[in-house]
């Protein structure tokens, strides 16, 4: 699994969008957003990996498997609670990444065409009439407050869902 997500790794982002977006003859915003999930997976997947073999060796997990807990229960009932934490927040920085990156590439013009809704085609309109300049003010806005309500709301769960930081609370 690791080889298979070192692959995809290689594989940019922007090119091979750029690659649909010249084979396919009527790119929608689900192509743009298959190809952004297709590629981003890997740094969640390679996090979780991570965490997984970090709380492997943690001193709870040795004393669940030293009173006889199975591999299923060690891995979903103290494993995974105390990975989710560390694993939520990057994934939605991923959503907010992704949003951003549909948004800049339907400014610079490889979008989905006019008809679809999109934030970077409305910048991209506003950018042409400088006289208009909610065109410009409201898409801006509308982009970053989504990118910074999915920030928030990924701190607010990693403070919700981390043990050891509802424990230093107390």
């Amino acid at each position: 699994m690791s080889r298979v997500i070192e692959v995809v790794l290689c594989i940019p982002t922007l090119v091979l969008i750029l690659a649909l977006i010249s084979v396919v003859p009527k790119t929608t915003i689900w192509h743009l957003m298959v190809v952004i999930g297709l590629t981003s997976w890997t740094s969640i997947a390679r996090l979780t990996r991570a965490e997984f073999l970090k709380l492997r060796e943690s001193d709870f997990v040795i004393a669940a498997r030293a009173l006889g807990a199975g591999a299923r229960r060690v891995m979903f009932r103290h494993i995974l609670r105390n990975a989710m934490a560390p694993i939520l927040v990057p994934i939605t920085f991923g959503i907010a990444s992704a949003i951003l990156i549909e948004s800049g590439l339907s400014f610079l013009g490889f979008g989905p065409p006019p008809p679809a809704p999109s934030w970077g085609a409305l910048l991209a309109l506003g950018r042409d009439h400088y006289n208009m300049w909610w065109l410009i003010l409201f898409p801006g806005i509308g982009i970053f407050l989504t990118v910074l309500a999915y920030n928030l709301i990924g701190e607010g769960l990693q403070e919700a869902t981390d043990p050891r930081l509802r424990d230093r609370g107390r």
